[in-house]
């Protein structure tokens, strides 16, 4: 829920969407790989737009949803990522970068989900 003070995990998502939407331009245009990529862009941007929801929820309930939602987005980008490291389509560099982005926003996700949890019982 918005309340005028600046926002980490919104920041944090909002980041993680523009490396991603790097990562995907390159995947494009250096690697000639579509479907991953696609896949990566789809659930990386995600994550944001969905905490950007969750800020502007009608309820507590619905916040609580739309945080959910970003945390399932956040674990898809990290699986794509995992996979496109596997296949070697980034490299380890590119990958640990991202994967620990990533994992930042994972655990701030769930961090919110749990305390939103307990003090709305």
């Amino acid at each position: 829920m918005d309340d005028g003070k600046p926002n980490i995990i919104k920041n944090k998502s909002f980041e993680l969407a523009i490396t991603i939407v790097g990562v995907y331009r390159f995947l494009q245009e250096e690697k000639k790989e579509f479907v991953l990529s696609k896949q990566l862009l789809r659930s990386g941007t995600s994550i944001g737009a969905n905490v950007r929801e969750a800020v502007n929820a009608e309820s507590t309930k619905d916040f609580i949803h739309k945080m959910s939602i970003a945390q399932k987005e956040c674990d898809e980008t990290i699986y794509w990522l995992e996979l496109l490291k596997s296949t070697c389509y980034v490299d380890s560099k590119q990958f640990d970068k991202i994967k620990n982005q990533a994992n930042e926003i994972y655990k701030i996700l769930k961090s919110i989900i749990i305390t939103t949890k307990q003090k709305n019982p």
